[in-house]
C-alpha cells in the first residue's frame, strides 16, 4: 500500500511538474493508471485530493489556475520549485563530511557518500576535503544490530511494529507492539524511545536486547510522539544518565574507566579496590552488570538486588 502511493504521488508530480498548461481533473486521471481504477468520481475525487495536499505538504508549489471556460486545473512551475544554488563554506563541509563518516557501519554510508558527491557537483568547495581528517578523533558510531535498520524505517514512516524483546531480568523474550518514536546512541549502544501498546506507557528498548526479526504492522499511532528534545530526554533517563541520588561502589583498581569518570569521589581502599560515589539513575544497574566481578554494589541496598537480578538471569540463560 506504501509503495503504491508512493508510486501514485510521483506519478502526479511528474505530470504537474512536465507540463506546460494546467492540467484538469480528468486529464490527470487519464494520465495516471492508479486514478483510472478508482471506482469512481467520488473515490478518484477523495484520492486526488489527498494526493494534491501530500504533495504540497512535501513541499511541491502546486497552482490552481481557473480558464476561460470555468474549468479548474493544476500545474507545478518548475521555476518555483527549484531550490536555489547550494554554497556551503569550508566549516559547514567539514561538518558533513564528519557526519558521513559517522555512518560507516549502517545502510546509511552509500547515501551519505553519494550525497557528498551531488554536493560536490553542485558547488562544494574545491579545496575542501570533506573526508579528509579534521582532528585526531574519528566519528564512529557502531551499528550491529539487525533491527536497525527496520526501526529506523518505521520511525521515519510513522509505522507500528511487532518484535520480541527479552529484559535484562527475563530468561525469555515476550513479545511487545510499539509504535516507534526515534533511535538514540548513548554509551555506544543503539535504544528506540516509543510507545508500548501492550503497557499503554512510553518506554525504552534496547537493540542488542530485541531477538528475531522486526515486524511492521499496519494502522495509525494511537498515542501522540512527543518533540525531539522529549524523545532524547526519556532514553537519556530511561538509559541512567539522568540521576537523582548517589549510589556507593567498590571498584578494582585498574578498571571502570567510564564509572571512574562519572565518579563524584574516588577513595583507594587498598587490596586492588577504590570505593567510588557515582550518580545513580534509571539503568545505572544493567550499566554496571557489564563490569562483571570489577565492581561491587555497596549501598543502596534496592541497587544492589537489581544488580544480583540481573546476575542471575544473565546466569540462567
Amino acid at each position: 500500500m506504501a509503495i503504491a502511493k508512493a508510486e501514485r504521488l510521483m506519478n502526479l508530480a511528474l505530470c504537474l511538474l512536465g507540463t506546460r498548461r494546467p492540467l484538469s481533473k480528468r486529464e490527470l486521471r487519464e494520465s495516471i493508471e492508479a486514478y483510472l481504477e478508482a471506482g469512481s468520481d467520488d473515490s478518484f475525487n477523495r484520492m486526488f485530493e489527498r494526493d494534491k495536499d501530500d504533495l504540497r505538504e512535501l513541499g511541491l508549489v502546486i497552482e490552481t489556475v481557473e480558464n476561460l471556460d470555468g474549468e479548474v486545473g493544476y500545474l507545478a512551475r518548475r521555476d518555483s520549485n527549484r531550490l536555489p544554488p547550494i554554497t556551503l563554506d569550508a566549516e559547514e563541509a567539514a561538518a558533513l563530511g564528519l557526519a558521513a563518516k559517522v555512518w560507516q557501519q549502517a545502510r546509511l554510508a552509500g547515501a551519505a557518500s553519494g550525497a557528498l558527491q551531488k554536493l560536490r557537483a553542485a558547488g562544494l568547495p574545491e579545496d575542501v576535503d570533506p573526508y579528509g581528517s579534521h582532528g585526531a578523533l574519528e566519528p564512529h558510531i557502531p551499528v550491529h544490530e539487525a533491527a536497525f535498520e527496520p526501526l529506523m524505517l518505521a520511525c521515519r514512516d510513522r509505522r507500528p511494529v511487532v518484535f520480541d524483546y527479552r529484559k535484562a531480568t527475563a530468561a525469555r523474550p515476550e513479545t511487545r507492539h510499539v509504535e516507534p518514536w526515534a533511535l538514540e546512541c548513548w554509551r555506544g549502544h543503539w535504544y528506540l524511545a516509543g510507545w508500548d501498546r501492550d503497557r499503554g506507557a512510553e518506554r525504552v528498548f534496547r537493540l542488542s536486547r530485541i531477538t528475531g526479526k522486526v515486524r511492521a504492522r499496519a494502522g495509525r499511532y494511537t498515542a501522540e510522539v512527543p518533540d525531539v528534545v522529549t524523545v532524547r530526554e526519556t532514553v537519556a533517563g530511561w538509559a541512567g544518565e539522568i540521576a537523582d541520588r548517589s549510589a556507593l561502589i567498590r571498584l578494582r583498581s585498574g578498571a571502570g574507566y567510564p564509572l571512574r569518570a562519572k565518579a563524584a569521589s574516588v577513595r583507594e581502599l587498598g587490596d586492588g579496590w577504590d570505593e567510588l560515589e557515582i550518580p545513580y539513575g534509571h539503568g545505572l544497574d544493567a550499566w554496571l552488570v557489564e563490569f562483571g566481578p570489577d565492581v561491587v554494589v555497596v549501598e543502596p541496598a534496592e541497587l544492589r538486588a537489581d544488580v544480583v537480578d540481573r546476575l542471575r538471569a544473565v546466569a540462567k540463560g
